[in-house]
């Protein structure tokens, strides 16, 4: 099994092959295979040109939110996203991340009505902290080992509260202990300036404050987030 380092060097600077196109993405997602001629994995490749625009967010950054998204879970220690790379490709630069296969002897929909599932409630606090606009249920990938993973996180880190998402059970409810840790965990990277330093180039110097102005709201209230009031709460079609 490869490892987060040997995936992220892998998909870093490994030869990319298109093998086919995910045809249901709104974006130009392509289905690739990385390879360094000793290892090989099959990963997700969206290049830059292959973005929609956006009325709310600047044209040319998703795949840069993307990266921004792997950097805050790997901070934080939750590992929610899978490794993730900008990186140059067949159609120009763009998002590289790793393929996950999902379990697919597990109901995807009833495991976002799940308030019991540890991992998927951390994905909640997670999304808060990215103010992630698209948090569908067919963005989880729960692996046949137990974890949890996200895809998707083109639409985050916008400056105002975007939060839309299916994970909407715990609102209003404290915290975890293990949530807390990672906040915190998350805070101190932030601190030292470390994990500032790796989202500059990739989002605004406004909405890296206000990321790091999340992570210190939820530590300061301890709960769950309520839906916006003049926001759509869940993304259609949430599937």
């Amino acid at each position: 099994m490869i490892t987060e380092d040997e995936a992220i060097e892998l998909l870093t600077s490994g030869e990319l092959t298109v093998v086919g196109r995910l045809a249901e993405a709104s974006n130009a997602t392509l289905y690739c295979t990385v390879s360094d001629g000793q290892r090989e994995a099959a990963c997700v490749y969206k290049p830059v040109a292959g973005e929609r625009p956006l009325w709310d967010f600047p044209d040319g950054t998703l795949a840069g939110r993307e990266l921004s998204a792997y950097l805050v879970s790997k901070a934080s220690g939750w590992d929610i996203v899978p490794p993730t790379v900008h990186r140059d490709g067949p159609f120009g630069p763009g998002m590289c991340q790793l393929w996950i296969d999902a379990d697919p002897a597990l109901d995807l929909v009833a495991l976002a009505r799940s308030s019991s599932n540890a991992g998927l409630r951390a994905m909640a606090v997670f999304d808060a902290v990215i103010n992630n606009a698209d948090r569908k249920i067919g963005h989880l990938l729960p692996t046949p080992h137990g974890h949890l993973y996200g895809c998707d996180h083109g639409v985050c880190f916008a400056e105002e509260y975007k939060l839309r998402t299916v994970l909407w059970q715990w609102r209003g409810d404290p915290l975890t202990d293990a949530d807390v840790q990672a906040l915190t965990k998350l805070q101190e990277h932030i601190s030292t300036g470390q994990l500032l330093t790796e989202l500059g180039p990739w989002l605004t110097p406004d909405e890296v404050a206000a990321t790091a102005s999340r992570v210190e709201l939820l530590l300061e209230h301890r709960v769950h987030p309520y839906p916006p009031e003049d926001w759509p709460a869940v993304p259609w079609p949430p599937i």
